[in-house]
């Protein structure tokens, strides 16, 4: 409550501490909407991805599953845990092995923002934004320009 009392605005659901010289341009506790992006900018995203729970290696990493029939006690297992050699008294940093899956802060850069619609304060954002439904993200200018191969028609052209 301090926070807000000191901004002198009602408490909020979220908050987030945001970074960087363009937020100068604000006062504390002004809401930020979403006029501040154009169509066809674009931006990188920051989110929770979904969260899968404790989960096997065939969820968690797309191994494969093995046999079904004749009696075969292995279906869903990891596989064996040795390795070929002089150190098979442990198991070697790295392996891939069931545990908590998903629920970790993932960005995706370089996304389209289609269109602004500023009455409703929502944005339309073309790619894959992280996290479930109703979830929280993060928008903000993109960092990094994308790689552009150039085409061999215009290699062609520029050789002429």
């Amino acid at each position: 409550m301090g926070i807000f009392n000191k901004a002198k605005v009602s408490p909020k659901y979220f908050i987030k501490e945001i970074k960087g010289d363009e937020i100068y341009n604000h006062e504390v506790g002004e809401n930020i909407t979403v006029d501040i992006f154009q169509a066809g900018e674009l931006v990188d995203v920051t989110g929770t991805s979904k969260g899968h729970g404790y989960s096997g290696v065939i969820k968690k990493y797309g191994k494969h599953i093995g046999p079904k029939g004749h009696g075969s006690g292995y279906h869903r297992q990891i596989g064996s845990l040795a390795t070929n050699g002089r150190c098979n008294n442990r198991v070697h940093p790295g392996k891939k092995m069931s545990g908590h899956y998903g629920d970790v802060q993932r960005t995706v850069s370089n996304l389209t923002v289609v269109s602004v619609d500023a009455s409703k304060n929502c944005i339309l954002i073309k790619g894959s934004v992280p996290g479930p439904k109703k979830s929280v993200v993060k928008i903000k200018t993109s960092v990094k320009l994308p790689n552009k191969k150039v085409a061999v028609k215009d290699l062609v052209n520029y050789a002429a």
